[in-house]
């Protein structure tokens, strides 16, 4: 059984207090500017959008006392969101400083990008490492290691339930990532007549993978995503981990809002996936099998309900998943493996 270091209280009163100031986003308007075109004698304004090395033109309307009204407005709110942002920033500087986990510079530009598209906002959640990782500010703890890569694996479907209200500009998160000036490129499909779900910066080992539900019978056709304009790769049980997704706030300047899977949900899939490892990956499943346990002994400890609510929503999967998460449960820590087999059968008898 590892050992896991609980944080003091006081950081997990900091990051809540962090999470109520980042629900709702703050821009500085640093990356937008408001200019105007005079045509024959009258004013046409645009909105001016800079990505990485690209700058985007939305045309606003003919000069109007309204319209001028309405930019002078949002300049405003660029201001008065200097308090909040210096705030979240001072939180986030002294939760780092405490031991709780951040992210990579890398880690840290992508989801940033993803966060001022608006991705999170429509349901996609980030899974595998970086939930791992968030989990530990969550839950207040130190992992003894996540023992995982810089790849961002970002996860969403068609149909799904909202944590907050969806933007109201339309999302190409493909073109975002491309014009982000990071360098990303997109990875060729192993069909080349597939679109690609999987962009890659050039020269580096930092990859973004996008991911959705497996609907059916098995395929590798990429899923066309609507609300994020770009296609995912499709992986079975994927939905399991979406059913009820949960906010979280990663470590990285003014603090970033994310969605991730809910822990005990993660915990089982990883047992899951670890069986499904064929033996070229025996390195990744014991990884998962790692996560897997540490998150299970924090839940046991703090919130075992969790355990036993992921529980019954794993067997809507299927006997097979089932089957799959017993069997990876009996290689984690015996006594772990226990308890939680344990905490199981008190679920469904005080369901019964």
């Amino acid at each position: 059984m590892k050992t896991i270091e609980y944080l003091p209280n006081s950081l997990s009163v900091q990051y809540s207090e962090l999470m109520q100031n980042c629900v709702h986003p703050i821009s500085d308007g640093s990356n937008l500017s408001f200019k105007y075109k005079t045509i024959n004698d009258k004013r046409y304004w645009y909105l001016y959008i800079s990505v990485g090395s690209t700058r985007r033109e939305h045309y606003l309307g003919e000069e109007t006392t309204e319209l001028l009204d309405q930019i002078d407005d949002e300049k405003t709110r660029w201001e008065s969101n200097a308090d909040d942002r210096e705030l979240r920033h001072r939180l986030v500087n002294m939760l780092i400083g405490g031991g709780m986990a951040t992210v990579t510079r890398d880690e840290g530009k992508v989801i940033s990008l993803l966060e001022r598209n608006g991705v999170f906002l429509i349901g996609a959640a980030l899974v595998g490492t970086l939930a791992f990782r968030a989990y530990a500010n969550m839950l207040s703890v130190a992992w003894t290691s996540d023992a995982g890569t810089q790849d961002i694996d970002l996860a969403a479907d068609n149909h799904y339930e909202l944590v907050l209200p969806r933007p109201r500009s339309p999302i190409n998160l493909r073109q975002a990532i491309l014009d982000s000036g990071m360098g990303f490129f997109e990875v060729p499909a192993l069909n080349r007549k597939q679109p690609s779900t999987s962009f890659k910066i050039r020269g580096r080992d930092f990859i973004v993978d996008v991911l959705a539900p497996m609907k059916g019978r098995e395929t590798a056709r990429p899923v066309h995503l609507s609300d994020l304009g770009t296609y995912a790769s499709p992986l079975r049980h994927l939905d399991y981990l979406l059913g009820d997704p949960q906010p979280a706030v990663l470590l990285y300047e003014h603090g970033i809002m994310v969605n991730v899977p809910a822990p005990g949900r993660f915990a089982i899939h990883k047992c899951v996936v670890s069986e499904k490892r064929p033996a070229a990956f025996a390195a990744k499943a014991l990884k998962d099998r790692s996560q897997a346990e540490q998150v299970f002994q924090v839940l046991l400890e703090n919130r075992p309900t969790d355990i036993s609510l992921a529980y019954e929503a794993a067997k809507a999967q299927g006997e097979a998943f089932v089957s799959d998460f017993h069997a990876g449960l009996r290689l984690i820590d015996e006594d772990v493996g226990a308890a939680v087999h344990r905490q199981i059968k008190d679920g469904q008898k005080r369901g019964q």
